[in-house]
């Protein structure tokens, strides 16, 4: 997406001369309503305490309406009009002012709104019909970004599923192509799983380039049994300077709403050709903050010890059939206290006080371990199966 004097800059000069045309401010909005542009008010009428709209202030401030606000106003035929819809005041539901809303089509496809406070008298059909041209104009540019939205999402996709060779070569050419100068930048690949919604772009709540602005691209893949990832490519200024992937991910976190998912980070890449191994570093980093809390809801790859190991091993490997008694439900409790007392390097006293019991609990916890899985506790390489093992069985 193009930035400021672009696309978004082109959004704000067709809603100012709507605004302009019928001499009131005009917003813009997509068809999930989120806020892209709003034109100048020319008086502060519109904030005046008697007649301030709840409804229009939030979305301004917010950028985006409720789920209870878009149902309100799709009653009103706005989805399927092709003119303009004028909306009656409605104080009991936060609608202070009249309305008249503009639908944004583009080969009779709603795309967007403009809305406008209506007065009285109001514009006239000759003002709205210049108004609706204009809303045909910013149709057009909502469809040119869509597509390149879908060829991102999918030149995207490609490069992290493609087997190694010359179909991933052809990937990252594509990409390389639909990124244009966008391409020679440095840039983090994050991994958000699980991912609610197989599409993105609108069970997720209208996920776009414009509400995460610092992505480049972002695509749903495969996630194991558990559905979906959400995988997004951020630019970055520098390879310390996560700012703008931590504040993607912390829109896509308010979009999941109340999914519990977690976000892995890979290192930054600067050749697009890293993308596949930068992919590999941020799910096994997802995989390890969901499978160990302390270390999420956002770990780094760098940071996440010994799941960078565990994380590449095929499933089928990774689970010891000497520790298959032990991680039955019913043996939760000593499988927790090996595993602490693995984490404290093997010492008593801080392991006992880490779980809140007597020492001689502890050695007859421990006792049991070694009962259940044939494992000498005093044994170097049987405590690193056993602890390695226990890590493993989360993931």
């Amino acid at each position: 997406m193009r930035e400021n004097g672009g696309v978004k800059g082109d959004y704000q000069e067709l809603v100012d001369e709507i605004s302009a045309l019928l001499s009131a401010p005009a917003t813009l909005e997509n068809r999930d309503f989120g806020l892209i542009a709003f034109g100048a008010h020319d008086s502060d009428s519109d904030f005046d305490e008697s007649t301030l709209d709840p409804v229009r202030t939030r979305s301004i401030l917010t950028r985006r309406s409720t789920a209870a606000v878009r149902t309100w106003f799709e009653g009103f035929g706005i989805a399927r009009a092709t003119g303009p819809v004028r909306i009656p005041p409605t104080p009991e539901a936060g609608v202070y002012r009249g309305r008249i809303c503009l639908p944004v089509r583009h080969r009779g496809v709603v795309l967007g709104y403009v809305w406008l406070l209506d007065d009285d008298p109001g514009p006239t059909e000759q003002q709205l019909t210049a108004a609706m041209e204009v809303a045909g104009r910013i149709g057009a540019l909502l469809a040119d970004e869509a597509q390149a939205g879908a060829d991102l999402t999918r030149e995207f996709r490609e490069v992290l599923t493609a087997e190694r060779g010359w179909q991933r070569d052809m990937a990252v050419a594509a990409l390389r192509t639909a990124l244009g100068p966008r391409a020679d930048g440095l840039h983090a690949v994050v991994c958000v799983a699980p991912w609610p919604s197989a599409d993105p772009d609108s069970a997720s709540g209208g996920l776009s380039f414009r509400t995460i602005p610092a992505a480049d691209a972002l695509c749903t893949v495969p996630w194991g049994a558990a559905g979906q990832a959400l995988a997004l490519l951020v630019r970055l200024r520098a390879a310390d300077a996560l700012g703008p992937a931590m504040a993607a991910t912390a829109k896509l976190r308010e979009r999941a709403g109340t999914a519990v998912v977690a976000a892995g980070f890979g290192g930054p890449r600067r050749e697009l050709g890293e993308l596949g191994a930068a992919w590999q570093e941020a799910t096994a980093a997802a995989r390890a903050a969901l499978a160990e809390p302390r270390l999420g809801p956002d770990a780094h790859w760098a940071a996440i010890g010994p799941y960078r190991l565990l994380t590449a091993l095929p499933p089928d490997t990774a689970h010891d059939p000497a520790l298959a008694p032990l991680l039955l439900p019913a043996n939760r409790q000593l499988a927790r206290t090996a595993e602490v007392f693995l984490d404290c390097a093997g010492q008593a006293g801080r392991t006992a006080a880490e779980l809140g019991i007597h020492r001689q609990t502890l050695y007859y916890r421990l006792s049991r371990v070694e009962q259940l899985t044939g494992l000498d506790l005093d044994d170097g390489e049987d405590r690193l199966l056993l602890h390695m093992g226990l890590k493993a069985s989360r993931l």
